[in-house]
């Protein structure tokens, strides 16, 4: 018998080779794209930085503008604006603020509008005129206002027409300080406001001169975003030239293409909005259908009509969906790609279920941390996937973590311990030039997010804050959040500012605030476990027209529950851990207990039936 020719067998062997590494390592071949994809995204970047002169993210829009000038840039409400009538736009609006400003280049501006073309418009015009941007939650008011303004030093507020009286609000101490104050309106009759849409619509639509920019570095700062953390207000995040150069790559690197069309329905002054759905379309050369604000209802519609390809979202986006009532046309549509953070496996199960194969892109990333994420492979439930190359050039570590005392747990050398696998432990990002953690406006706050003496005396990591779980196959779970935060509604929520917001009511006496989770939904709902002062009675009434007036709706604590005395520890910290589990059924806590009743507008008492249909989905919250 005639052997079997060598050839041939090698041949056999090149061809079954790839099913084998499929079998015995089932994400080889993602593994190894996405380290294709990651050495791409490193070498554009670099040559990018070699760049003279200093080559930006406004320069990348400027390449677009130009490369493809009547391409549609922005649609909203029925308008479309190109990149070339993008450009113009906020040629004009860069060059009336040159005329009737005493703007100059370095100097801070705040912007405080929500989604619209003109808050792109705006930004691109400070960008030319070489000044960092500080983007303002248009939900805040009065004094977390004037926290945000003060912290970023701006020189100038811009503000939307409808956002008018929240600036008058503030304005009597942005006047004592010498603020300057622009309102997109045509007439202003407010003393210390000044209507700039006709300067605007006057204006030159000419290019800026480079020399504007000339001074600016990679580590000039770029953006001030705003981000809720364990120190009360709102900690302004220092985000510089070269963090928003690399953001530039966040939708390139999920394979979006020019020929997208983005859904954009985050706002634009988070992260999400403003550095994957906008600066992430100026890389692409995408098309953005910008919405003021999310709508489930109107969603699937719209990305009918404007055959959107690719959609973000926060968890909650995909559970809202979910939650809309079945359509026949439910996977009629065009959309092939969503990208976002947050989503449970339950709902990212029933997401694709209904609406079809939809490639989810779910990562993990924080606007001031060092450290991303991202489920390349598609597992459901996974922010992620430990990656070789990925971990050797941003090393990260999960490391055991003392929830109780809110402390990592050292060895007896004090040196950290690495969390093994298939166990819960805090995220660690070490900080290289790589790497940076350019931290916050606040140096002070800055120094808090740095972990000293992790691995080896004399390192220096960040501390995201964030508890997550590495299993035996190599996905990365999110956890929990550690510390004073929680997140509701996609925002995030200080425990901290919302307690001095409560202790600043004539009868609260104390007040310790804290997340609970309620079935079915996202994240934690805030409660607030409180004491009243001797002599006084807790006011529904008073209390709810307090937290209305000084905090955005997301941040308002749902339940109150009055007690003698705020349990603390050894160490004056208020405990949270007892509170947080008991939750708010009044079944089993004897303290009096409310709950915030928009439509009364009060806190009214709490019963085993509003309990129940809470439980049972009939009352949303």
């Amino acid at each position: 018998t005639q052997g079997t020719c060598p050839g041939a067998l090698t041949s056999i062997g090149l061809a079954i080779t790839p099913l084998v590494l499929k079998m015995f390592f089932p994400y080889i071949w993602k593994d190894a794209f996405y380290l294709a994809n990651l050495v791409r995204t490193l070498l554009k970047f670099v040559l990018r930085r070699r760049r003279k002169p200093l080559f930006l993210v406004l320069d990348r829009f400027l390449e677009q503008s130009v490369a493809h000038a009547d391409r549609p840039f922005i649609v909203f409400e029925n308008k479309t604006y190109s990149y070339l009538d993008t450009d113009r736009r906020s040629n004009k609006i860069a060059n009336a603020l040159q005329r009737h400003s005493k703007l100059r280049p370095g100097d801070t501006v705040a912007l405080f509008m929500g989604n619209e073309p003109a808050f792109i418009f705006t930004w691109l015009a400070l960008a030319k005129l070489g000044c960092p941007v500080a983007l303002l939650n248009y939900n805040i008011r009065s004094r977390s206002l004037l926290h945000c303004f003060n912290c970023c030093s701006a020189k100038l507020l811009i503000a939307a027409e409808e956002l008018q009286e929240a600036v008058e609000e503030v304005l009597p101490s942005l006047r004592e300080q010498g603020v300057c104050v622009y309102l997109m309106t045509k007439q202003c009759d407010t003393l210390g406001v000044e209507g700039f849409s006709d300067q605007v619509e006057e204006a030159s639509d000419t290019p800026l001169p480079q020399a504007l920019r000339s001074d600016i570095t990679f580590k000039s700062p770029a953006l001030y975003i705003y981000t809720s953390g364990t120190t009360g207000l709102p900690k302004a995040a220092v985000l510089n030239q070269n963090r928003l150069l690399a953001a530039l790559a966040v939708l390139d690197s999920t394979g979006v293409i020019p020929g997208d069309v983005i859904y954009l329905n985050l706002p634009l002054y988070h992260t999400a909005g403003f550095l994957i759905g906008f600066i992430g379309s100026i890389e692409t050369g995408s098309t953005i259908i910008l919405r003021r604000k999310f709508s489930a209802s109107q969603f699937w519609d719209e990305c009918r009509k404007y055959n959107v390809t690719v959609v973000q979202y926060i968890g909650e986006v995909l559970r809202y969906l979910c939650n809309t009532p079945k359509r026949d046309n439910d996977r009629e549509h065009n959309v092939r790609l969503a990208i976002g953070n947050g989503v449970r496996a339950e709902i990212w199960r029933e997401f694709l279920n209904r609406f079809g194969n939809i490639y989810v892109r779910e990562f993990y990333a924080s606007t001031e941390g060092n450290v991303g994420l991202i489920n390349y492979t598609g597992k459901i439930g996974a922010i992620g996937r430990v990656n070789y190359l990925h971990r050797k050039l941003f090393p990260y570590a999960l490391i055991k973590y003392d929830t109780e005392r809110d402390e990592p747990i050292r060895d007896s050398t004090g040196l950290c311990v690495e969390a093994p696998k298939g166990e819960t432990g805090l995220l660690v990002s070490k900080i290289t030039d790589i790497a940076p953690f350019v931290g916050y406006a606040n140096s002070q706050q800055t120094e808090k997010k740095r972990l000293r003496d992790v691995f080896q005396k004399g390192d220096l990591y960040f501390n995201s804050g964030d508890l997550l779980k590495i299993d035996q196959d190599n996905f990365i779970y999110f956890q929990d959040r550690v510390g004073d935060t929680f997140r509701w509604k996609g925002e995030n929520v200080a425990t901290t500012e919302v307690a001095d917001i409560l202790t600043l009511i004539d009868f609260v006496q104390e007040a310790n605030v804290y997340g609970v989770q309620v079935p079915g939904n996202e994240g934690r709902i805030g409660m607030a476990a409180v004491t009243v002062k001797v002599g006084e009675q807790f006011d529904g009434n008073k209390t709810f027209s307090h937290v209305a007036s000084y905090l955005p709706a997301y941040a308002r604590p749902r339940f109150i529950r009055i007690q003698n005395v705020v349990e603390v520890t050894g160490t004056f910290k208020q405990m949270k851990v007892r509170l947080v589990e008991e939750g708010f059924d009044p079944a089993s806590i004897t303290d009096p207990l409310y709950i915030l009743q928009e439509r009364k507008q009060s806190y009214t008492p709490m019963t085993g039936q509003i309990y129940s249909s809470i439980v049972a989905g009939i009352i949303k919250l």
